[in-house]
């Protein structure tokens, strides 16, 4: 059991850093430790959380601004805004659940930290887009502040969103500042049963070609669809495809209406209403569907056009279940257990169609033999590279989460 550093300043964090420093002793960064199963297993002397980092400092409803400590519980902020009918609009997910741990112990770092953006990302932009300014230490013990509590508040590199999907491999954030926007008046849903992965992915793609605001999209073969927690879509026994929309209740009401007539040729449309809507994609955040299995689960990113070829391709030659969201761009695919968690046939099949996948749930094992997360193109490698040794030249934090010599 590694030994567990808990500051509760910046100052004690900076000190500890320096301190693992001095004796060459590289630091597991965390938050709550919900993801720690997420990236490659790490050799690491000690633990160093944020978890009494946590406290909400500003909070302006008519500014729409937050700062919050990387170590508030998200679930304190979301109460917070909930009390304002406000909300984070990028609705992070909580991968938790997928991977075996506890659902509801996001913290506001861990968040940022990762970039794990919800169904809204389509719409509104991802985690990152929304980051207005940061505090934190670097893998030197030293204390920087980046960006600040409105959005023009930057010249040259935007380092606050540089760092957002960094994985703590670069930095440890203190404190943040985000937007946040009004929640919607009403959310329906619209619901499609037993369609193929082709013909959905063209429906979701039609669907935010619209001018209905469409502000997320999803549809779950048939396997994963039984896994829902809603009782009436799981009970329908096929593949669903959701459409959402979010407005005032005048508008909702009218675009749902368009939507249905322009895609009836499709099949019969159902509807969820306010409340339904709001549980289904509540469960969606926590990845219900993905719950329940050990198997590997890959995050695929690419062109929706290109999704359903590359299920198509891959189920040829083994077995996979499948859900797309943002349109048919984000894929989350479930393969056998191997060796390599299918890594080697992914990764060909992507590079003839673009994208790019991320391991999100294997075995340990497994994890320390692959690149989990999507290898690097030059460029890209390069710059990392030199960020790394901008921020933390000595590879103290989280060393080989990401990638085996970062």
């Amino acid at each position: 059991m590694l030994s567990m550093i808990r500051p509760a300043d910046e100052q004690e964090l900076s000190d500890a850093i320096k301190d693992a420093l001095n004796e060459q002793a590289p630091l597991e960064i965390l938050g709550a430790g919900s993801k720690r199963e997420i990236g490659r297993p790490m050799n690491t002397s000690a633990s160093v959380t944020t978890s009494r980092l946590r406290g909400i400092s500003l909070y302006e409803p008519n500014e729409l601004v937050m700062t919050a400590g990387a170590g508030t519980p998200l679930s304190t902020v979301e109460n917070e805004l909930a009390q304002h009918n406000q909300q984070l609009a990028f609705e992070p997910i909580d991968p938790a659940p997928a991977i075996g741990q506890e659902a509801g112990q996001l913290t506001c770092g861990g968040v940022f930290a990762t970039n794990l953006s919800g169904s809204r990302r389509i719409q509104l932009g991802a985690a990152r887009d929304h980051l207005l300014g940061i505090k934190g230490v670097n893998g030197r013990g030293e204390i920087f502040k980046s960006g600040g509590r409105v959005m023009k508040n930057v010249t040259g590199y935007d380092l606050s969103r540089g760092l957002s999907g960094s994985w703590g491999t670069l930095a440890v954030f203190t404190e943040l500042s985000f937007k946040v926007m009004p929640k919607a008046e009403e959310t329906r849903t619209l619901i499609f049963f037993g369609m193929p992965d082709k013909i959905a992915t063209e429906v979701m793609t039609r669907a935010m070609q619209t001018p209905y605001e469409v502000s997320g999209t999803l549809h779950l073969q048939k396997p994963l669809a039984l896994r829902l927690r809603h009782d009436g879509l799981r009970n329908m026994g096929e593949a669903l495809t959701a459409i959402r929309l979010e407005n005032f209740s005048g508008a909702v009401a009218g675009r749902a209406e368009k939507l249905k007539e322009a895609f009836a040729a499709y099949g019969d449309v159902h509807e969820l209403d306010h409340d339904n809507s709001i549980e289904f994609w509540g469960e969606l955040r926590e990845l219900s569907f993905l719950q329940g299995s050990k198997d590997p689960l890959w995050r695929i990113s690419t062109a929706p056009t290109d999704g359903p070829r590359f299920t198509e391709v891959l189920s040829s030659f083994m077995d996979c279940r499948t859900a797309y969201d943002w349109a048919g761009g984000l894929i989350w695919v479930e393969v056998p257990s191997t060796t390599d968690a299918g890594a080697a046939e992914i990764r060909r099949l992507l590079a003839s169609l673009g994208g790019h996948a991320t391991l999100i749930r294997a075995e340990p094992a497994v994890r320390a033999t692959i690149n989990v997360f999507h290898p690097l193109e030059p460029g890209l490698e390069k710059l990392s590279t030199l960020l790394k040794k901008q921020y933390d030249p000595h590879g103290l934090l989280n060393p080989g989460r990401l990638y085996a010599t970062m």
